[in-house]
């Protein structure tokens, strides 16, 4: 239950949030409708394809992982449940197997964004204390109870949550800890990610609306925030604000011991953070649903005056680029380019590294199916191997951070490990659709067309490899500096963009917005500078990268790599073969998390709370 006054305090802010928020929204909303319908009416532009077939998500309902786990629960004792992962990244409690089979609902529903895993109550309790606000009232030398007692077996798992009550697993067997932190570790990128990466209206102007947002209140690092859904998303604006208050007004009353000063800070915090996202969901529904009222209005507009929107665009242009150009490529080639080299190689390393072992993986996992089948058949299912050794890139973070401002290494992992194991998993997928083809056209010669199927993959690989690791580093290199260029370059021009606004027509210019083409002027420059970066190290062949489609084809035949194989009718699990690259969680990284657009499913029930190596890790990486 929340204290009166903080509940005052929430009805301000969340209103306040959304009322500065929305005229950013509602421009970027229609700023990016109209890109969306100027790409589906010009001729569509030629992508660099990858040549292994593409394995599609699961589906929601999919089930990925299930097994008996002992969870600490509200009642503070140890209870089994039968947990549950599906395709939608979340964990399902449930009661027992039977339940589960039965279609019984789960008993509770966990979204693990901004989750930090850790595997010993010692680091544990460090983050716990770190996170607790230390004031002269509160500042008191005395230890903090730990959260659980009993612990019935040896491999225990700690879910730290920002905003939110922590949970707590147990397990008697490491393979079962292990297996349970894949996932788990797998549930928090993909729910930190997976919403923010959808190529909807509604998603590419909300990231839009919140940088330019961010970027009035002289925010323009990376945050680290910007994880989940936009609902989330807000309310960890909203908490930011609310954070400071609470600590000044509510810390010193609360003289009890200092385990119990906590338990009723992180309980009123959490409780705070569900009241903020409920009423956050609500605003934001409202605002989505008036803009696309406001979109179908427009889109007759949008498609009888396309030219005219098109030069009104290009004139604004043409006068921000005799302003802004010749500076920003000053700035760029003396403040940033100089350094682009050096930190591309510090980046290259670790995750190369990742993808390679990621080949061994699947090379290992072919070669077993390959002798599987010479030994008197194929197996169901091949064994699934975990990368065993952390990939970590600590040296250049300091610098990234005194240079440019640089920190939130987090989410480039996230984002890293996400392509990583889609590429596995895109081997897995190709490798039975060759299989399948070779051995229907050659049955008497199985164990050759195995060998052919494994070879033509591994090259397919090494292609896709190149072309993914490539974009990884150019969109890395550009969420490093990019930032550093507009804060920069803020003060220069923040007054010039405002006056520039009224040459735009006024019937346009909710299609045209002068800060959306300064910042592409900007990235146009910066563009320019990356790609030459990676493209030398491809040319180099630095890391087995490649300049183009031609640097394979001098290794394999041209029909080999690009032929199609005949596809069966269900070959999404064609021999129980999901091929998912298992990485133990990456290095423990409080992240503070904002919230999914549906914050209720996560509501049902609570679990026991004592509260209420920044890294880059690919492929593999090490709990706390």
């Amino acid at each position: 239950m929340l204290p009166t006054i903080v509940s005052s305090w929430l009805d301000v802010l969340w209103v306040a949030e959304l009322k500065e928020f929305g005229p950013h929204y509602r421009t970027q909303y229609s700023v990016v409708f109209f890109s969306q319908i100027q790409d589906e009416l010009e001729q569509p532009k030629e992508k660099i394809k990858q040549l292994l077939k593409q394995r599609g998500p699961p589906e929601a309902g999919e089930v990925l992982y299930e097994e008996q786990v002992l969870h600490f629960e509200a009642a503070r004792k140890w209870e089994e449940r039968y947990v549950v992962v599906r395709g939608n990244y979340c964990l399902e409690f449930h009661n027992s197997f039977e339940t589960f089979v039965k279609g019984v609902p789960p008993r509770h529903k966990l979204l693990p964004t901004g989750g930090t895993v850790l595997t010993t109550e010692e680091k544990y309790m460090a983050m716990v204390d770190k996170c607790f606000p230390v004031s002269e009232t509160n500042n008191v030398n005395e230890k903090f109870a730990p959260p659980i007692i009993g612990m019935p077996g040896q491999f225990p798992v700690y879910l730290r949550l920002p905003y939110r009550r922590d949970y707590y697993f147990c397990f008697r067997q490491d393979a079962r800890q292990a297996e349970f932190l894949s996932i788990l570790s797998d549930c928090i990128r993909h729910q930190n990610q997976d919403f923010l990466k959808k190529k909807t209206v509604e998603v590419q102007a909300f990231l839009k609306a919140i940088h330019l947002y961010r970027q009035e209140k002289g925010s323009y690092d990376s945050w680290k925030m910007l994880i989940g859904s936009d609902v989330r998303v807000l309310a960890n604006l909203v908490m930011e604000e609310l954070l400071p208050s609470l600590e000044k007004d509510m810390l010193p009353h609360l003289k009890a011991r200092k385990t119990e000063r906590k338990r009723v800070w992180f309980a009123t915090v959490e409780a705070a953070y569900f009241l903020v996202q409920e009423c956050l969901f609500k605003g934001m529904s409202a605002l989505k649903e008036e803009c696309r009222k406001a979109a179908h209005q427009q889109e007759v507009l949008i498609r009888s005056d396309m030219d005219q929107i098109l030069n009104s665009r290009t004139y604004l242009e043409g006068k921000l680029r005799a302003s802004v150009l010749e500076p920003a490529e000053k700035f760029c080639s003396e403040g940033v380019q100089p350094y682009l080299a050096s930190v591309l190689e510090e980046l290259m390393g670790p995750i190369s590294s990742g993808f390679q072992d990621a080949r061994l993986l699947s090379d290992s996992q072919m070669d077993q199916l390959c002798q599987d089948f010479q030994e008197g058949g194929v197996t169901n299912e091949l064994k699934q191997v975990q990368t065993s050794s952390p990939l970590l890139i600590n040296s250049p973070l300091h610098d990234l951070q005194e240079r440019f401002g640089f920190s939130n290494i987090s989410s480039l992992v996230h984002s890293t490990q996400i392509d990583l194991q889609q590429l596995v998993e895109n081997a897995a997928y190709t490798f039975h659709l060759l299989l399948y083809k070779d051995i229907e056209d050659n049955p008497r010669n199985a164990c050759s067309a195995m060998e052919k199927s494994r070879h033509r993959v591994l090259k397919q690989y090494d292609y896709d490899s190149s072309l993914v690791r490539k974009r990884i580093f150019h969109e890395a290199l550009v969420g490093i500096t990019l930032p550093h260029i507009k804060k920069t370059l803020a003060p220069t021009y923040k007054t010039e963009l405002q006056g520039l606004k009224q040459l735009v027509y006024a019937d346009y210019s909710n299609f045209v917005h002068v800060h959306n083409i300064y910042e592409g002027i900007l990235l146009q420059i910066l563009n320019k500078e990356v790609i030459k970066v990676v493209e030398e190290a491809a040319r180099l062949k630095k890391h087995n990268l490649f300049t183009d489609t031609r640097d394979l084809l001098s290794q394999s035949s041209c029909s080999s790599l690009f032929s199609t194989p005949f596809i069966p009718s269900n070959p999404a699990r064609m021999l129980g073969f999901h091929g998912q690259l298992q990485t133990q969680p990456e290095t423990p990284t409080f992240i503070q998390t904002p919230p999914e657009t549906q914050p209720e499913a996560e509501v049902t029930a609570q679990p026991a709370s004592p509260l209420q190596g920044n890294g880059l890790v690919v492929g593999g990486g090490a709990q706390g």
